[in-house]
């Protein structure tokens, strides 16, 4: 549940598998860059769903193989971007932060907008922001939080939740 800034509960991921054995690397955003994380930063997309995290992870062609896995967030200062003034402040709005170019941005040599908007929240202090989905099929409640920080203790904790050793 997301109250001022902070996020407290469960987050999904659906992880390729080829990354499934480390679930708390980001190495993947680091990689290849995302939406809110230029390439060499690593970042974790997390879903306040199941069916969200999914979505986002299979956003092209059919279902592929992935792996799922859940964890306990306590997880403060956090950027809303549903906060439009919060957001017009940081010279964004909601057709800058859907804009489907950012990838184009990218192959052109230069960071995307929201990767640079990214990088300016970090300087804040901000160990994270929330979005909602622009996956296919995703409505207004689908939300995500991206993660720029994150560890085992506050405040910015992210718990695997694997009781049964089946990933660690």
């Amino acid at each position: 549940m997301i109250v001022s800034g902070r996020y407290s509960g469960k987050l999904y991921r659906a992880i390729n598998p080829i990354y499934a054995r480390d679930p708390m690397s980001g190495r993947g955003a680091a990689l290849y860059g995302g939406r809110f994380n230029p390439k060499g930063m690593p970042a974790l997309y997390v879903s306040t769903s199941i069916r969200t995290a999914l979505r986002e992870a299979n956003q092209v062609g059919d279902l592929q193989p992935t792996t799922l896995v859940c964890y306990r967030a306590e997880i403060e200062t956090i950027f809303d971007t549903g906060d439009a003034k919060a957001l017009a402040a940081a010279g964004f709005d909601d057709a800058a932060l859907s804009d489907p170019t950012w990838r184009d941005q990218m192959r052109a040599g230069s960071e995307a907008q929201t990767q640079c908007l990214a990088r300016n929240l970090i300087a804040q202090g901000y160990n994270g922001l929330v979005v909602r989905s622009f996956a296919k099929g995703a409505s207004a409640s689908d939300t995500n939080l991206v993660l720029w920080k994150w560890g085992t203790t506050a405040p910015s904790k992210l718990e695997l939740i694997d009781d049964e050793h089946r990933i660690t």
